[in-house]
Formats: structure tokens, sequence, C-alpha cells
């Protein structure tokens, strides 16, 4: 074959073309996170986002996570996205060492969707990357090592990359309808259900019991329905999702221990010590020293920052 000898290319722009960022659609980075494996053995439990749309890259292992109302099978490879509101739990441990990036992403409207929709409801959650692995990494690797550097106008240059990276998720899941929900049938609507009271009364001091009074079906078909949709007990989902609301006040907010256990529905700091610890591979005082990789006072104003990133060793 012979060599190519051009010294100089060049790439033209072909087409028109709008920009998707423009008016009221003004995305606002939130964070960024580089999860090593080995932080992944002191997991992100249970928890949803109200307010914006986490996307996340799977470099290295592989689970099953829970993602709203089923469980996927995630590999390296696939890019996860999680519109606001959307319950998700990321299955880790000893055993299961999953290494990833994560970015938060705030003020979105996308045309035709909720605020802080990313992609329609009904669009799935998981998609392979394929060729686009590459580029998406570097990506996310370039925002977190530009944040964690604190250097000058790194929040400039970070929201650039962002719109960067919010091109290349979309066009990753363009034309990917393979994980889109079908059609379910009757007891998955009732799990729906049940899961739905969960995630609303999840701070409420309520049994499985209760559960079966307030939506009027027995204990144990409840228990058995439940758990047949999602491979979790009530119990066991109301004891993660509590746990994982906890870990993001943890990470998000200066409340005492205290008082998240009590917002997140225990009567004793002692009993949501003992379960978070049991659950997360850690008491609560040290998930939040070691989640947060960089807090420093701003010049001028006085005022901590903080920044998600890796677990950090002792």
């Amino acid at each position: 074959m012979a060599q190519d000898k051009r010294l100089n290319v060049q790439c033209f722009v072909k087409k028109e073309f709008q920009p998707l960022f423009v008016g009221e659609n003004n995305p606002k980075l939130l964070y960024v996170s580089d999860i090593r494996p080995d932080a992944s053995t002191h997991p992100r439990v249970m928890h949803a986002h109200e307010d914006f749309v986490e996307i996340i890259l799977i470099c290295s292992g592989s689970s099953e996570y829970l993602i709203h109302d089923k469980k996927y099978f995630i590999q390296t490879g696939d890019l996860l996205i999680y519109n606001a509101g959307v319950v998700h739990d990321e299955i880790s441990g000893p055993d299961i060492e999953i290494g990833s990036y994560c970015v938060a992403i705030g003020g979105l409207r996308m045309p035709g969707l909720q605020p802080n929709m990313l992609i329609p409801s009904d669009a799935g959650y998981v998609f392979p990357s394929g060729k686009s692995f590459g580029d998406l990494r570097i990506l996310f690797e370039m925002m977190f090592r530009n944040l964690a550097s604190e250097e000058p106008r790194a929040e400039a240059f970070c929201s650039s990359l962002m719109h960067a990276l919010l091109v290349k998720v979309l066009a990753v899941t363009e034309g990917k309808d393979a994980s889109k929900e079908k059609p379910v049938d009757e007891p998955h609507v009732l799990g729906r259900r049940i899961k739905e009271y969960i995630d609303k009364h999840y701070m409420e001091p309520i049994t499985l019991q209760s559960m079966g009074e307030a939506l009027h079906i027995s204990p144990y078909y409840l228990s058995h329905v439940f758990k047949q949709m999602s491979g979790y007990s009530p119990v066991q989902y109301l004891l993660r999702r509590r746990i994982g609301e906890a870990q993001t006040l943890l990470i998000t907010t200066d409340l005492s221990i205290t008082r998240i256990a009590e917002m997140v529905g225990y009567d004793t700091q002692s009993y949501f010590n003992l379960q978070f610890t049991k659950n997360v591979g850690m008491p609560p005082n040290k998930f939040r020293q070691n989640y947060i990789v960089l807090q420093k006072e701003k010049k001028g104003n006085g005022k901590g920052r903080r920044r998600k990133g890796t677990a950090n060793p002792d």
C-alpha cells in the first residue's frame, strides 16, 4: 500500500447546524467523579437526584444494577443516563469492583422534555458506547483533572467540555431503542405501585403491614410481587433507599449525622450507624470524609468548596 505523504490535512465543516444549548437550555456542570475500582467496595446505595441528570461511563468491571424498576447487566464501555428522579442502585462490593466516571448536570431543558431530562423516559438507561468509548473517556478524564487542579478558568474550560460531552452522549443514544420499555404484565404494574409507595414514604415509620394496608394487598403477596420485580424484599428496598438518601445528605450537606438519621426514617443514630456500616462498609462519618477529595477555602469569601471524586484511602 502506498504511503500517504501528505503533510497537511484540513477538515472543513460541511453543513450548517443549530447549537443545542441556546436560550433557556443552559446546562450547568455540578460535579465530576472519578470512582476507582477499589472505591466501589464502599458503594453508593439506592438513591435518586431530583434536580439534575447524571451520566456515568463504566470504565472497568461488570455488575447488575437496579435502575427504576428493572435490573440491568452493565459492563465496561456502557454509558448510563439517569434523568432527574430516576432511582438507581449501583451494586458493587469487595468481589465486584467497578471503575467509572460520573458527571452531574443541572439546568437542562431539552426540546419536548421535562426539565433535567436528557433523553425521553422510555429510551432506556444503559447504552453501549462502542467506538465512542475512547472519546467519552478522554472528555470525562479532562473534566475531572482540570476541576481537581483548581487552575484559573478551570470551570469555564470544563463547561465547554461538558457541552462536547452532551453532544457525544446524544450521538451514542440516537437510534438505540433495544432497551426501550416493553409492555409489562399486571404483577409488574403492582410492583411499580409498591416501589412508588416506598419511594414516597421511606422517611416515615412504615412496615410491611402498613404498606399492605395502604395498598390493599396482603403482606405475603406484596413481598412476593415486589421481590419478583426488583430482586429485593420490600424491607430490603426500604433499607437501601434510606441508606442511599443518607449518603446523598452526607455528601451534599453539613447536617449532623443525628439529623440525617432522623430525616431518612431512623429513631436513633446508633441503629442508623449500624445499618449504614453494614451496607456501605464504613460508618457515616468516615464515608463523609472519604467521599470528598477537595475542601479548600475560597479566597475572599471564606466559603468551603467541595468536589466529589474518588474515595480517598486512609
